[in-house]
């Protein structure tokens, strides 16, 4: 039988990463046409180059007027996307709770929060357009468990992982089928094919049981 996500223009932000290729090369196997953004022209051209039928842009996307302007661009040459996988982060920390700088907190604050709500404001129309919008994010574990040493990064992946249930309410109170999920880790290296695989599969599940989920991922027991 076909994926679901057969057919579906997916948009991921923060594509060259290596969960961004790993997510990428599933989609495109899946069927999905996928839309990558990134920072750095070159290592889009090197994705495109490993996974095939790619659309790329360099977009910063922290500015929120680049974004608009990406999205009006993503829809006039693809008809807008029914997904939105948010891959752009980074860590920062250490120290403990004198360590957590103001250097630190800019960046992770812009790379973790700021592009997240630019992205899903921008192309928020396109999700709720679908007939099967889908935003996901990876967050932490340490959310849920923080320590002082990383007090900058749980703070800031708790804000994205609060406005992405704002935007999961707003799907449920438009009665859009779409919907939101959160993939949380407590690292992603080596864990990057199980969330290609659950990305995929987000297309295969019911909007409304699926909205503002939030899943934890973890090594194989075996």
């Amino acid at each position: 039988m076909p994926s679901a996500v057969a057919g579906r223009t997916v948009l991921i932000a923060g594509a060259t990463s290596k969960a961004g290729r790993t997510v990428a090369e599933a989609l495109t196997a899946a069927g999905a046409k996928v839309v990558a953004v990134g920072s750095n022209r070159g290592r889009l051209d090197d994705l495109r180059e490993q996974v095939g039928d790619v659309a790329t842009y360099v977009c910063d996307l922290a500015d929120f007027a680049a974004v608009t302007e990406l999205a009006e661009r993503v829809r006039d040459e693809h008809g807008g996307i029914d997904g939105l996988i948010q891959l752009v982060g980074g860590w920062r920390g250490g120290g403990g709770l004198a360590g957590q700088t103001d250097e630190d907190w800019d960046f992770l604050h812009t790379n973790i929060v700021q592009t997240l709500r630019n992205t899903t404001r921008a192309f928020n129309d396109d999700l709720l357009a679908s007939t099967a919008g889908r935003l996901a994010i990876v967050s932490s574990t340490s959310v849920a468990k923080p320590a002082a040493g990383g007090a900058n990064y749980a703070t800031a992946k708790a804000a994205a992982e609060t406005w992405v249930r704002a935007v999961g309410q707003g799907f449920a109170k438009a009665e859009a089928p779409a919907a939101t999920t959160i993939f949380a880790v407590r690292g992603l290296d080596g864990l990057e094919g199980q969330l290609a695989g659950a990305v995929v599969a987000l297309w295969d599940q019911d909007a409304v049981s699926l909205n503002n989920s939030r899943h934890i991922l973890q090594p194989d027991a075996s």
